[in-house]
């Protein structure tokens, strides 16, 4: 990891928004593309990551700045791909697999899901079918659906929407959160209705335990970002 070469993060006027300045030197992302945000909250939810690093600078600890660059570099570039990506989640949805045993895993499942599922279909016309462990795709008119909110998002937004259909496992959670219908912590506990069922059952180990955290973790510094968007 890079020591850290600045004393001082501030945010300032920049040209077309709102600039991060390390020192004297303008931050931009690592092709070089500048980083100037419309956004003067988010420039500086970014400026508080940096300023956060102490003797060294740990990406790993900076998932807005890790998700602008993104973002700025590549989204842009490959829209239709990440399009396609939403789609094929929504297409075998997490949501829509069923335990067909134990019966407490099954109404679980229920109670963290069925709410979302109803959702989506009252807001977006996006109906999904439950099925019983067994795979089965969902209808190519419901995923197009998926795939076309994708394509009215920015290319912040549509980052950040991958970013969490990715982690959750569902675009169905993911759009859920995206429109405030939940929040990303309950996105993201409902989305582990199977692992915390077999947590209460069996435990959890340590590094399992420390895994999930940093993802917890990272997932409300993202929703930080969709506060302000």
């Amino acid at each position: 990891m890079a020591k850290r070469f600045y004393k001082t993060v501030t945010v300032s006027p920049a040209a077309n928004g709102y600039g991060i300045f390390l020192d004297a030197r303008e931050l931009k992302t690592p092709g070089r593309k500048a980083m100037h945000l419309q956004s003067q909250a988010l420039a500086q939810l970014i400026a508080d990551e940096w300023d956060a690093q102490e003797r060294e600078i740990n990406p790993e600890t900076m998932p807005v700045t890790r998700l602008l660059n993104v973002a700025i570099e590549r989204t842009a570039h490959n829209r239709d791909s990440l399009y396609a990506e939403v789609a094929k989640y929504l297409g075998t949805d997490l949501t829509c697999y069923r335990a067909v045993a134990p019966a407490e895993l099954r109404k679980n499942q229920a109670a963290a899901f069925d709410d979302v599922l109803a959702w989506a279909k009252a807001v977006h016309d996006i109906k999904l079918d439950i099925t019983d462990g067994l795979f089965r795709s969902q209808d190519a008119t419901m995923t197009q659906i998926g795939a076309q909110y994708a394509a009215r998002q920015d290319d912040l937004r549509l980052t950040l929407l991958v970013h969490f259909t990715v982690v959750f496992g569902s675009a169905a959670l993911a759009i859920a959160v995206m429109d405030g219908f939940i929040s990303a912590s309950d996105a993201l506990t409902r989305s582990r209705t199977d692992e915390l069922f077999q947590i209460a059952r069996w435990g959890e180990d340590e590094e399992a335990a420390e895994r999930t955290e940093n993802i917890r973790r990272e997932t409300l510094a993202l929703a930080k970002v969709l506060d302000i968007t």
